[in-house]
């Protein structure tokens, strides 16, 4: 009977989610899965992909950023969200080899007119280049989408800065920034990532003083869930978490509400990260 029940309340969750949203609102998530490795135990990949697949549609998701996507990862989620549609590349290799920082888009809702992809280095065109100090290759994967709702274009960026380099996560803002200008002209703008970084920190900061890109928790409505989104799969002492993931959108978006989703089943959660949800509206 619960299962019955649950079944019921799965299939209705997505109106649940987006009761009282505007037919051109759009609900864009970060997410950073945790790579599969073995290491996690009994949270590792196995036993969080079917739930990770739920989560795009128990939070009505139309577009996302996701970080440390492997190629069986993405498959998985493809499986699990057949409504989605991804864009992106591994990493290592500008093919499939290492992490993606993959997009993925409700395929009945958005258009890509472009896309592209481009590392966080000195040589940001060469595949798998490795920069400053940085520890590992890092990528941006981004795309220029049609809304088929309101036939309006917009900038989707995604990302996941360096954990180890100082020198890299300063230079990587400062490449996003301008790739971002460069690439969105007079367009709406969102931008999704694991900056490895809290709200005050240099890069992060970078992003703000820009001038023309914000924090969507800082403009929205309304915000819920905890001030941090790492927590390793719930271990690390609660005031030792800090809020990395963050969805930073230009003057053209106004944000409507902010999720922080903490949430377990099982002995395990979604990933060592929480995701973040923002409902939005493109505004120009």
């Amino acid at each position: 009977m619960r299962t019955y029940l649950f079944a019921i309340l799965l299939c209705f969750a997505p109106v649940f989610a987006v009761f009282g949203q505007e037919s051109d609102d759009i609900r864009v998530m970060t997410f950073n899965i945790r790579l599969d490795t073995p290491v996690d135990s009994l949270n590792k990949w196995s036993y969080r992909k079917a739930e990770a697949a739920k989560l795009f549609l128990l939070e009505a998701v139309d577009i996302a950023g996701t970080q440390e996507v492997l190629k069986h990862q993405l498959d998985d989620l493809l499986a699990g969200a057949p409504a989605f549609a991804s864009l992106g590349v591994g990493r290592a290799d500008g093919k499939e080899a290492g992490e993606y920082s993959a997009i993925f888009y409700r395929k009945d809702r958005f258009r890509p007119e472009k896309s592209g992809n481009f590392w966080l280095s000195e040589t940001p065109e060469i595949a798998g280049s490795k920069g400053w100090d940085a520890a590992c290759e890092r990528i941006v994967s981004w795309a220029v989408f049609t809304d088929l709702k309101t036939n309006r274009q917009f900038l989707f960026m995604n990302t996941h800065f360096d954990h180890i380099g100082v020198q890299a996560r300063k230079n990587s803002a400062l490449l996003l920034i301008e790739k971002a200008a460069e690439l969105a002209g007079e367009l709406p703008v969102i931008i999704t990532g694991d900056f490895n970084g809290t709200a005050d920190s240099e890069p992060v900061q970078m992003m703000l003083h820009s001038g023309w890109l914000f924090d969507s928790k800082q403009l929205a409505k309304t915000t819920n869930g905890p001030e941090w989104t790492f927590h390793d799969f719930g271990r690390l002492p609660e005031n030792e978490r800090e809020l990395i993931d963050f969805i930073f959108v230009n003057k053209k978006v106004e944000v409507k509400s902010y999720s922080n989703i903490f949430r377990q089943f099982g002995s395990t959660y979604y990933s060592d990260h929480n995701p973040i949800i923002v409902q939005l509206r493109l505004t120009e």
